[in-house]
């Protein structure tokens, strides 16, 4: 639990050489219904997951990524499989990302948000785990994708390649209907939360756990059918770009959560109750408050949550309690440049 009051906020300061920029940013958009270049990125994405902002219906959210390709698109919001599409994503670039005519992703003046993920390249075989899986790893900012053919067998573990506990690995099943399961090292054994859902943690046992090189896996069909495919984005704390953490509730504004870093993007969850799963940027807001959100398991359009979250040089600062209701909450956050 990180929660702090006001008067007892601590601060810690980590030095660091590369710009968080450089590993996560995100961008914002306006539709054209032509190829058009987002080209404001100082890196090359792995994973670009996009959302309509002004427009809800039938809007899904669309996640793109290196190692399945860049025709290959998944909804966080649906249990759909894998799509494939010749007019969204096109190529992945120097500075951004090309986008083409798909109307989920450029439809003609609706306002869209990117969230960018710089991973490691082209992805390389890892044999750590008992399924061979590739994988592209970004150990500075402490995010890696992961590709894996399921095996059918109970303890089956795939690699994550981060090189220290995973926190937060999120695997969909891509050549069928399959919930987003969703494994932390914060939650209980055994205990997973769903990506596509509202829902607080359930004692499923679907994911089983995970260390400093894999996670391990059921047999079920969700994250292990035999000859199944599947891909997980998996996501460990670094001090200066970014953090998997934990608050309590306590149902009023003014509590801070402490990060060790001005956050560029959160994305906060309840575990122990009901909640979406609401992202929070600070391109959409770029001053405090930040209080327009998207949801994960919602293709509903940007709404705004009154007075929101403060970002904060060291955290941020709960001031809607729509982000703070009186139960256990799950958060990430990447961080922005200039905060450490």
């Amino acid at each position: 639990d990180e929660n702090q009051t006001s008067a007892s906020r601590s601060f810690s300061i980590t030095v660091q050489n590369d710009a968080p920029s450089n590993h996560f940013n995100t961008v914002l958009y306006t539709g054209t219904n032509a190829a058009q270049s987002i080209s404001s990125l100082n890196f090359s994405p792995g994973l670009v997951w996009i959302k309509s902002r002004s427009n809800g219906t039938s809007h899904e959210h669309a996640l793109v990524d290196s190692v399945r390709g860049v025709q290959k698109v998944l909804n966080s919001d649906t249990t759909a499989a894998e799509g494939t599409t010749t007019n969204g994503v096109s190529s992945f670039d120097s500075d951004g990302f090309t986008v083409g005519s798909n109307g989920l992703m450029n439809n003609t003046n609706d306002t869209y948000v990117a969230w960018n993920f710089k991973a490691g390249g082209a992805a390389v075989a890892n044999t750590d785990g008992t399924i061979s899986t590739q994988v592209s790893v970004n150990t500075t900012s402490g995010f890696s994708i992961s590709k894996y053919t399921g095996n059918g067998v109970s303890g089956a573990t795939f690699a994550h390649g981060l090189g220290s506990q995973v926190n937060l690995s999120i695997v969909k099943r891509t050549d069928a209907t399959a919930y987003w399961y969703v494994y932390s090292s914060l939650l209980p054994s055994n205990n997973n939360l769903y990506l596509n859902t509202s829902d607080g943690k359930q004692a499923d046992g679907v994911m089983l756990g995970g260390n400093t090189t894999t996670v391990s896996i059921s047999a079920s069909t969700s994250v292990n059918a035999n000859g199944g495919q599947y891909v997980a984005y998996n996501f460990t704390s670094k001090p200066g770009f970014s953090k998997v953490g934990s608050y309590t509730g306590t149902g009023a504004a003014g509590q801070y959560v402490i990060t060790g870093f001005e956050p560029a993007f959160v994305m906060v969850k309840t575990t122990s109750s009901t909640s979406n799963w609401f992202i929070l940027d600070n391109k959409r807001n770029s001053n405090n408050p930040r209080n327009s959100y998207l949801m994960a398991n919602s293709g509903a359009a940007q709404a705004t949550a009154g007075t929101g979250i403060n970002f904060l040089s060291n955290g941020f600062e709960l001031e809607s309690t729509a982000f703070n209701d009186p139960a256990d909450w799950i958060y990430i956050a990447f961080a922005a440049d200039g905060s450490t």
